[in-house]
């Protein structure tokens, strides 16, 4: 049985979409782009849909028959030979699910991350010791293979550095107040440690946190967390990811994002405001 094939990355994404958009102003069918590279229309359409990696001698074949000068195929022969390149990520694809490998390239690639979280506090924002504590407790495949549980941990915190580059992506999360009621470990410093690090981001430029409050009353974000991406890439729609127990959908269609953007926008209407929640940050460390 032959391996599967990785989650496609973010480049691979852009550069599908943009074989599709040459093919179409060329005036070519798939059946038709196919019959230039001889093979079936689903392989041209698993092309553009990233479904399968880009194949350099049929991106170059292409190309050509799309019309696109050679200067300018040499150039995307190039991004596609990036593009193919593995993710850091996937060095931990013993423990990634499929399903979440995506998720960390789109985050990686993202410019704006809106998110609303239930229940814990954002992978982004953990520290170590919290991440470990909702790993060994949580549904990771094998939780009680303590291997697997530090491999996430290690993953996790390496996703974090997006937040420590010189342009990080802008960090907008909703977090009900049952994440900051919720002890994820019978070790009171786990929770503190885990308070400091939520202040200290709360206060940076391009992190807004907010928090839910219980005395506002119920919200249309309660069923569910989910998370919004927003790409610079004009190739790239605004995507929603949504997590189960065992897997995940990726939500693209205009009228399913448009319903969790509005319900984003309400749910930062009612809760706490970016002020009033460092404030709700400091009482809660006083407690702990």
């Amino acid at each position: 049985m032959s391996d599967r094939r990785p989650a496609p990355t973010v480049g691979q994404v852009v550069l599908g979409k943009r074989l599709q958009e040459l093919r179409e102003r060329s005036g070519l069918s798939r059946e038709a782009a196919a019959k230039v590279l001889r093979v079936a229309p689903a392989t041209v359409r698993r092309m553009e849909t990233a479904e399968v990696a880009l194949k350099i001698p049929y991106v170059q074949i292409l190309l050509t028959a799309y019309g696109v000068p050679d200067g300018e195929v040499s150039s995307f022969v190039d991004l596609a030979e990036e593009a193919n390149r593995p993710g850091w990520w996937q060095r931990y694809h013993d423990v990634l699910p499929e399903w979440f490998s995506l998720y960390v390239s789109l985050e990686g690639a993202a410019r704006i991350i809106r998110s609303y979280e239930p229940h814990f506090v954002p992978g982004l924002l953990q520290t170590e010791e919290y991440a470990r504590a909702v790993l060994e407790t949580g549904t990771i495949g094998n939780s009680s293979d303590e291997g697997a549980v530090e491999r996430h941990v290690a993953l996790r915190m390496e996703r974090q550095a997006l937040l420590e580059r010189e342009q990080p992506p802008h960090l907008w999360v909703v977090m009900d107040e049952t994440v900051l009621r919720r002890p994820v470990s019978a070790d009171g410093r786990v929770m503190r440690e885990q308070l400091d690090k939520l202040l200290d981001f709360a206060g940076r430029e391009r992190v807004t946190l907010q928090v839910a409050e219980f005395s506002t009353g119920p919200h249309p974000g309660t069923y569910a967390p989910f998370t919004l991406f927003r790409f610079a890439e004009p190739e790239l729609p605004d995507m929603v990811f949504t997590e189960y127990l065992t897997g995940a959908l990726y939500l693209d269609s205009r009228d399913e994002v448009s319903t969790h953007l509005e319900v984003l926008d309400h749910m930062t209407a009612l809760a706490a405001s970016a002020q009033r929640t460092q404030k709700i940050l400091r009482e809660y460390r006083e407690r702990c």
